[in-house]
């Protein structure tokens, strides 16, 4: 029996066309992605819903919220085995981190995009979109959180990052790799995350900003967010957690106002941790109460605080 599977689009690469006149990507009036569902439908029964039609780079902490929103009412009015997002690529990985983070549902949820318009030649959103509706309504995709499925490939929304500005196999897993891969007969998963967080958000009342640490960084910067509104920061780190020692200053600045301090690493490998202890080094931050994020990067480390923020 076919599952029954709810399509949401949101815009993106996936669903524009090459202006061959101009040479520019466009957003097309009508989703050309609509014109394939007959094909798509071999794989599951489609409900096919448009959340909106945006390039990713639009997208909004409000926007993701507004999917996760619905994702809650239509699996709360019908049966659904599972959900499919398509999404531009510039972001997909921040929205699927954002969905990971906020619902806890058994089904599958998958979100999918592509590197090239429909009508280029070497199209993949169609295709992709068929894998990520193959993998939406697999038995053994059940109880692995929020997933990416792009190039034959599934990793998890926690794990995954656009790699690479133009290439197809742009979304890549440092260091834990994908989970499974699609293949033309089945869905094989080869491991599966260990645990899940859920931090329930019914609005986005907080602003936390992002900075990523470089040689001789001062801390003017720093010492404007708490005047600008803002609730938390992250700090993508040297190395394994480290700041130029000029930074201190600003850091303790926000954490005497109670503005939360992150580090994670910049560095796509390895994890941050309170290691040195000279000053500006891990272990002092560590003293001074700055928190460590493990194995996430800058901005789903701050997708994480935001949540932590406006979930109380």
């Amino acid at each position: 029996m076919k599952k029954n599977i709810l399509l949401i689009h949101t815009g993106g690469t996936i669903s524009m066309q090459l202006n061959t006149e101009t040479g520019g990507v466009i957003l097309s009036a009508a989703n050309p992605l609509a014109m394939e569902i007959d094909n798509i439908q071999q794989f599951a029964n489609i409900t096919e819903v448009e959340a909106f039609n945006l390039p990713s780079p639009h997208i909004t902490p409000e926007h993701m919220l507004t999917l996760k929103m619905m994702i809650e009412q239509q699996t709360a009015t019908n049966h659904f085995d599972g959900v499919v997002i398509t999404h531009g690529t510039d972001t997909l990985e921040e929205t699927a981190y954002f969905l990971e983070l906020s619902t806890n549902y058994a089904i599958p949820i998958v979100l999918t995009g592509a590197m090239r318009s429909s009508n280029e030649i070497g199209a993949d959103g169609v295709y992709n979109l068929m894998a990520a509706v193959r993998v939406a309504a697999a038995d053994n995709a059940n109880d692995k959180g929020v997933l990416v499925v792009l190039n034959d490939e599934i990793h998890t929304a926690t794990n995954v990052t656009k790699t690479h500005s133009s290439s197809v196999s742009t979304f890549q897993s440092p260091q834990y790799g994908p989970i499974g891969i699609v293949t033309k007969s089945a869905i094989h998963f080869h491991h599966a995350p260990l645990a899940r967080i859920c931090l329930p958000v019914d609005a986005i009342r907080k602003k936390v900003a992002m900075f990523k640490i470089y040689a001789g960084m001062e801390s003017d910067m720093l010492h404007s967010i708490a005047t600008l509104g803002y609730d938390g920061v992250v700090l993508e780190g040297l190395g394994q957690g480290n700041v130029p020692p000029a930074l201190l200053t600003g850091i303790e600045y926000l954490l005497k106002a109670n503005i939360p301090v992150i580090v994670v690493s910049r560095c796509f490998n390895g994890i941050a941790q309170d290691i040195y202890a000279y000053e500006g080094g891990g272990k002092m931050l560590k003293d001074m109460g700055v928190r460590f994020e493990h194995g996430l990067s800058g901005q789903k480390a701050r997708l994480k605080l935001l949540l932590e923020l406006c979930s109380g």
